[in-house]
C-alpha cells in the first residue's frame, strides 16, 4: 500500500502543478487584461483547489504510514540534523499544508468577489504564492533539500 500510495502522490503532484499554473496564469492574464471571468476560469480555478486538496489528503495518509516519518518522530533528536529525513518529517508537510491553505483561502475569497477583476486579482495573488511555495517544496532532482525522481513507478 505504501508504493502505491507513493507513486500516485508523485504523479498526482504533476496535476497539482499543471492546474495550478494554468490557473495562475489565466488569473494574471483576465486581471491584467481586464478579461471577463469565464466558466472555464472557474472550472480551472476549481480544479487546482480540488487536485491540490486531494494530494494533500494524499500526503497525509502517506505521511502516516512513511517509514521515513516514523523514524523521524521515533529518534527526533538525531532525525532533525539530518536534513533529508527532517524534510520529510517536518518542512514538506508544513509547507504544503501552507500552500493548500493559501489555495482553499483564495479561492474562497475569489469566489465571493463581485467583479471579474477582483476575482481575478484574488486569484492571482494567492494562487501565485501558493505556487511558489510547492514549487520549493517539492524535492525536485536539483533540490538543495533532498533529491527524489521526476517519475516514481510502482
Amino acid at each position: 500500500m505504501y508504493s502505491v500510495l507513493l507513486t500516485t502522490h508523485s504523479l498526482v503532484r504533476w496535476l497539482v502543478l499543471i492546474s495550478l499554473l494554468i490557473a495562475v496564469f489565466r488569473s494574471w492574464q483576465g486581471w491584467l487584461h481586464k478579461k471577463p471571468f469565464t466558466p472555464f476560469d472557474n472550472a480551472i480555478r476549481s480544479a487546482a483547489v480540488y487536485t491540490s486538496q486531494l494530494q494533500w489528503l494524499l500526503g497525509i495518509i502517506l505521511y502516516c504510514i512513511s517509514p521515513v516519518v516514523l523514524y523521524f518522530f521515533n529518534y527526533f533528536k538525531v532525525a532533525v540534523h539530518e536534513r533529508e529525513i527532517r524534510f520529510f518529517g517536518m518542512e514538506h508537510i508544513t509547507m504544503m499544508f501552507i500552500a493548500v491553505g493559501l489555495i482553499t483561502t483564495g479561492s474562497l475569497r475569489s469566489r465571493k468577489k463581485t467583479s471579474d477583476a477582483q476575482r481575478f486579482k484574488t486569484m492571482a495573488i494567492w494562487f501565485t504564492i501558493a505556487f511558489v511555495i510547492i514549487f520549493l517544496s517539492i524535492p525536485w532532482q536539483w533540490s538543495p533539500f533532498t533529491r527524489r525522481p521526476y517519475f516514481r513507478w510502482f
